[in-house]
């Protein structure tokens, strides 16, 4: 039993969180297990300066009017610094040597699509009906297959997927990847504060309210879980880094790699041309000759607006959320005193109050705490920005069908349009009725669909290629 002079009640009181102990003595044993666990992981020192730092606000629309177009290579670059062949002879020999690990961000749960699993275990294949999981897994297995080495892939789940997401791939038997190869570990957590009082909320009498601490939270789980060292024990030197909603995402993209590794980049960053100047996506920038992302309900729309002479946007890089990430980059960011900046979100998030009654805000009452991996990027001394071709490298999955965008019927859509053009390039006429889709452990792109069907054919019907 703890008692009024106890270190953690000790603790408590010095920071003006009494509260977290006050249904303790009508708490079972297990339960005030629990309790102390959650408290022991608590920062109060670093909680105090989050929540009374609320008027240290960045100034976005004053960093905006400084924004540049990134250090970028472009799609339509006629002299760029590299070239294609040499960046993917470069990426591919990195790969080859085992140097190259896949890092999946797979914490969200498919809530926005009326889907109460891991989103990985969402089934988006077009004609296998297979789930976004199995999607890059299957994108792995074949880039290892190719390059004759075994590429380990590190999936980051939040406390609200872990074991969902390990009991999924534990009956799908890694979905073929080996248990030296797969590696899930877990995201932390931060408690949300009472916007007012700052005071920590709890979820129950013996809980406290937490929550995920955003894609940034993967640097700290990375030292913390000791990936960083067990990958340099494996020989491993770069992260190809994705996030599970996007299958259009191809595991390890040596093109990518190698553009990263010519530019000697810390932080490789690829990005689509903007569609119009207010899309919904994080602005890459460069600011005082550093990259940054400016998300997009942080640009004022006039600056967002600016355009060159040709019409063209001046802030035209959309961020997609697809990095390569230097080893020793992440090491040294995860090992600085004050590490990414936590970002402050205003939340309806139910609590109980002093009765031990559950209370469900119908208005925004308390302040969440994350971090975001994009901030990795002002911290770089060496960034590179590459330019995807939308239509091959981003189709997410975020909205249930009947939204404008990101949802099931346009990922599945934009998957299937891609594999026709590979299966045309190769002399196969597809039908406008049929719907393919290519396994990429059969096939990792049109030149490898070519190598394969030797002879024009012509598919009419819905077809797999596994």
């Amino acid at each position: 039993m703890l008692n009024a002079s106890d270190p953690w009640m000790e603790k408590a009181r010095q920071y003006g969180q009494e509260q977290l102990f006050q249904f303790w003595d009508r708490l079972s044993a297990g339960e005030q297990d629990n309790l102390l666990a959650q408290i022991a992981t608590i920062d109060f020192e670093q909680m105090h300066r989050l929540f009374h730092k609320s008027t240290d606000e960045v100034d976005w629309h004053s960093l905006a009017e400084k924004a540049e177009p990134p250090q970028a290579i472009r799609l339509s670059d006629a002299a760029p610094p590299f070239t294609a062949e040499a960046a993917m002879e470069c990426g591919e020999q990195a790969i080859r040597a085992g140097k190259v690990a896949m890092i999946l961000v797979a914490g969200g749960q498919g809530t926005r699509l009326g889907f109460d699993q891991p989103k990985g275990t969402f089934r988006i294949g077009p004609v296998s009906n297979r789930s976004l999981f199995a999607m890059h897994a299957d994108s792995i297995r074949g880039t290892s297959r190719r390059y004759g080495v075994s590429i380990p892939m590190y999936v980051m789940t939040s406390p609200a997927t872990d074991l969902a997401t390990r009991e999924y791939f534990e009956e799908h038997r890694n979905l073929g990847l080996g248990n030296d190869e797969l590696h899930v570990f877990c995201q932390g957590t931060m408690p949300a504060v009472d916007a007012t009082t700052g005071a920590i909320l709890m979820e129950s009498t013996s809980s406290l309210a937490l929550s995920p601490d955003g894609h940034g939270g993967i640097v700290a789980a990375l030292h913390q879980q000791k990936v960083l060292e067990s990958a340099r024990q494996r020989g491993i030197e770069h992260f190809f880094y994705a996030q599970v909603d996007n299958p259009l995402v191809r595991a390890c993209d040596p093109l990518l790699i190698g553009y990263h590794l010519l530019a000697q980049s810390q932080m490789t960053t690829q990005v689509v041309s903007k569609r119009f100047a207010t899309e919904k996506v994080g602005n890459v920038v460069a600011i005082h000759g550093r990259s940054h992302i400016i998300e997009y309900s942080d640009l004022p729309e006039a600056i967002a607006n600016q355009a060159h002479s040709d019409g063209s946007l001046k802030l035209w890089a959309g961020n997609i959320a697809i990095h390569v990430l230097d080893l020793n980059f992440l090491e040294s960011a995860a090992t600085q005193n004050n590490g990414l900046p936590f970002h402050r979100a205003l939340k309806s998030v139910p609590f109980v109050d002093a009765a031990g009654s559950l209370v469900k805000p119908s208005s925004p009452n308390a302040i969440k705490f994350e971090r975001f991996v994009f901030d990795l990027l002002p911290l770089a001394d060496r960034t590179i920005v590459v330019e995807g071709d939308a239509k091959e490298v981003f189709a997410p999955v975020k909205n249930a069908d009947g939204a404008a965008t990101d949802t099931p019927t346009h990922c599945r859509l934009a998957l299937i349009a891609q594999h026709k053009r590979w299966l045309e390039k190769a002399g196969v006429s597809v039908s406008d009725l049929a719907k393919v889709e290519i396994n990429p452990y059969w096939a990792l792109d049109a030149n490898e669909v070519q190598q394969k069907i030797q002879k024009p054919a012509e598919i009419l019907v819905d077809t797999y290629f596994a």
